[in-house]
């Protein structure tokens, strides 16, 4: 598919750190869409509709004409890479400044995303459902510790700049930024360099839009 000006754009979901980032980069795009406020654990994602658009059931999903994609990271990285030269969000094209971001990303979405928030999620938020692990709580506890020390050196070492690449703002930045939020939800604690991150990727405009695009009802 091709996509042209006219081709309708539609985003999938609502209220959690993931849709967030789909939001954000939209933002920053400044690309219109609609919106489909339908949120997780609702029953929103099990109907027939949603299934055959995301067979996951998860949120978000992002739909453009006849073409869908889901989860968070890839959408930030599409919408980045097709629409985002105007605005100097595309990812990187040299190689290793394209291997950085990449080991951003992934990071983000491995180390602490799924291989620690997640878990206290699970175990926590959701301990009535998948049930209480003590032991795995405090592990992923100390390990996203851990990595947000790894963090703070990689950051210190990007050539000075206020983002993760350095001076340039990029997808890599929303997916770390919304990881961070994350963990200070479930009270842990944070460097202050992190800190000081997030008073600075957290006050731009286009994530104060996503902010209130995010929510369920619009302010």
């Amino acid at each position: 598919m091709s996509v042209t000006a006219a081709t309708t754009r539609t985003l999938w979901g609502v209220g959690t750190s993931r849709t967030m980032r789909a939001h954000w980069m939209l933002a920053e795009l400044d690309l219109p869409y609609e919106r489909k406020p339908i949120t997780s654990r609702s029953g929103e994602t099990l109907t027939p509709e949603y299934a055959r658009l995301n067979p996951s059931q998860k949120i978000p999903a992002l739909q453009e004409g006849d073409f869908v994609l889901t989860e968070s990271a890839a959408i930030v990285n599409y919408l980045a890479a097709t629409y985002g030269a105007a605005k100097n969000l595309c990812p990187p094209v040299q190689p290793h400044q394209r291997a950085r971001y990449d080991q951003w990303c992934f990071f983000c979405m491995m180390e602490l995303d799924a291989n620690t928030l997640y878990v206290i999620r699970k175990h926590e938020d959701l301990h009535a459902i998948y049930g209480e692990a003590p032991h795995a709580l405090q592990a992923a506890r100390d390990g996203f510790a851990r990595q947000t020390r790894a963090a703070v050196q990689w950051l210190t070492g990007n050539g000075g700049g206020p983002y993760v690449l350095g001076d340039n703002f990029s997808g890599a930045d929303i997916l770390f930024t919304t990881c961070l939020n994350g963990a200070i939800r479930r009270k842990i604690d944070l460097p202050a360099a992190l800190h000081a991150y997030l008073q600075t990727t957290t006050a731009r405009a286009a994530y104060q839009r996503a902010l209130i695009a995010n929510q369920r009802d619009l302010q």
